[in-house]
């Protein structure tokens, strides 16, 4: 870590107080000269990385002093930043001084400072060396390499292109456009180490800051901010010094990341990009997160507004499966681990609050979190849309899989008892699907049907026949609740579920109605029975 040196040669003592006053804390080691004498003698003993110089000394000028400096085999390399009042008339002046980098015009802000000395800092060395030689300079320092990986959000969820940069373990950055504002995911070890980002609302990070976090809100303009910058040096040096408490800033860096990755996942993003790098910003270096997605959306989730959480009453809750999800929950709390454990199979909001005992704003913040990270699917109670078919003929399975597909309804075909209870501990079809033609489905759907499985409880049943032949429904020994000819088509599909979804029990049914009247029976009845079960 270099420790980066600033002589300061001015006259005046109100500048040398506010440049000590504001670089000091960024870990610059300021040294104070106030005449042209005690500056040139400083800068030949301690060759600073800087020299912050006042156009107008007593006895003198800054343009002389620049001229000793050149002058010098110790010092004419040294990055000079000259500063007045007089502004124009006065840098016109140094025109010709190879040592001169840039110029900050009094009076200056703070912000504007700080900026002119990180610049001159990263530049200055080069700068002086093309000036001196005539040598032309790159257009832009640090310059963005070609991404190895660039597309739009709206062809790939943030999402899925994380878990596939993670579960390949590639180390750098990913670059996300969200409005005019960038955010940056530091990626290495197929974890999060850091999330940072440019022009954004610092008030709005603030806002959701716990109250123990506070006292840190004016270092959010140096940790949220991206590059290798001398105040991101600074602010590590100020670690090393044990300045700053090392554990709450730790605290604030994933607060500041839960943040920022909430703002990916609630509005609309652009293009992103991929920069492999071997390196890592020195603070995401020196304090990585090494968390996993879900971890940071869950923090966001249970900070965030009330209003922005979607009412659960008419939902269940199930782990999802997505092929290629990047299963990594590390930083997730142990209890939270535990709530994802039991949405092995699927949960009523309810019924969590029974297992858990936390308050229902805690089980929902919670399932928010998961459900925006991917982990969990949300499933509505109130529509129709999961069916279970039971076929063991692989060209029959097929097409009823393409009849589910297009008919855009969530669906399992299985093809013996195994499948059949993953699949259950997936969803609760609201259609069961049992092909007469095949013995061992039949006998799968005799023996669910019989053990009144709480999974496929209030389910609607449809035998499949061969045909117009309606004598291999002996092969049940249960009534179902309607047949179909197969094989299966969409349209069919189509049919059952609107007739089911559609009648309530209020409604007065004509006589084509049996199979809306059957599955209005039985599922109050299996209800029923899975609930004393």
């Amino acid at each position: 870590m270099n420790d980066k040196i600033v002589l300061v040669i001015d006259d005046s003592a109100t500048i040398r107080k506010l440049i000590d006053t504001h670089l000091s804390p960024l870990g610059y080691t300021i040294m104070l000269a106030p005449t042209a004498e005690d500056g040139l003698r400083l800068a030949a003993e301690s060759s600073p990385d800087i020299i912050l110089l006042d156009h107008q000394l007593p006895g003198t000028t800054g343009l002389d002093v620049c001229r000793q400096l050149v002058g010098s085999e110790k010092t004419k390399s040294i990055p000079v930043v000259v500063s007045s009042t007089l502004r124009n008339r006065a840098y016109a002046e140094y025109s010709e001084m190879p040592n001169i980098v840039d110029m900050l015009p009094k009076p200056y802000s703070p912000d504007l400072l700080t900026t002119t000395v990180s610049n001159a800092l990263e530049t200055g060395s080069l700068i002086v060396q093309s000036q001196a030689s005539g040598a032309a300079v790159p257009e832009v320092i640090h310059a963005v390499t070609e991404s190895e990986l660039q597309g739009s959000i709206k062809q790939f969820k943030l999402r899925e292109v994380l878990d596939f940069l993670n579960n390949c373990e590639r180390k750098g950055t990913l670059e996300v456009e969200s409005g005019t504002t960038r955010i940056w995911f530091h990626l290495a070890k197929g974890r999060i180490q850091g999330v940072t980002a440019s022009q954004v609302d610092r008030e709005r990070l603030i806002e959701f800051l716990p109250e123990s976090l506070r006292e840190l809100a004016p270092v959010l303009d140096l940790a949220s901010a991206r590059g290798a910058c001398a105040q991101l040096d600074g602010l590590v040096q100020l670690l090393d010094r044990k300045v700053l408490d090392q554990r709450l800033l730790g605290k604030l860096l994933r607060c500041q990341a839960a943040l920022l990755v909430f703002r990916c996942f609630t509005e609309d993003l652009g293009q992103f990009s991929f920069h492999g790098s071997d390196t890592t910003l020195p603070l995401v270096d020196r304090l990585p997160l090494d968390v996993s997605l879900i971890a940071l959306v869950v923090d966001a989730t249970l900070s965030c507004h009330k209003n922005l959480l979607p009412a659960d009453d008419d939902c269940v809750f199930v782990r999802s499966t997505t092929r290629g999800q990047n299963l990594d929950r590390s930083g997730l709390a142990p209890q939270h681990m535990k709530l994802l454990g039991l949405l092995s199979e699927p949960r009523s909001l309810k019924e969590l609050l029974t297992r858990t005992g936390w308050t229902t704003e805690e089980v929902a913040r919670v399932l928010h979190g998961m459900t925006l990270a991917g982990a969990i699917d949300r499933q509505s109670l109130s529509q129709l849309t999961h069916v279970l078919a039971l076929e063991t003929d692989a060209t029959a399975a097929q097409q009823l899989r393409s009849a589910i597909a297009t008919a855009n309804i969530a669906g399992k075909v299985v093809r013996d008892r195994i499948a059949m209870q993953l699949a259950l501990r997936r969803i609760r079809p609201d259609l069961v699907l049992v092909s007469l033609e095949s013995a061992q489905a039949c006998q799968l759907a005799n023996d669910a049907f019989a053990a009144n499985d709480p999974r496929l409880a209030g389910a609607t049943w449809i035998a499949i026949l061969s045909g117009e032949d309606s004598t291999s429904l002996n092969r049940l020994n249960f009534q179902p609740d309607g047949t179909v000819s197969g094989p299966v088509s969409t349209q069919q599909l189509a049919n059952a579920i609107k007739m089911i979804s559609n009648v309530s029990p209020a409604e007065p049914l004509s006589d084509g109605d049996d199979l809306a009247t059957s599955h209005r029976r039985l599922r109050k009845e299996r209800s029923n029975a899975g609930s004393a079960k």
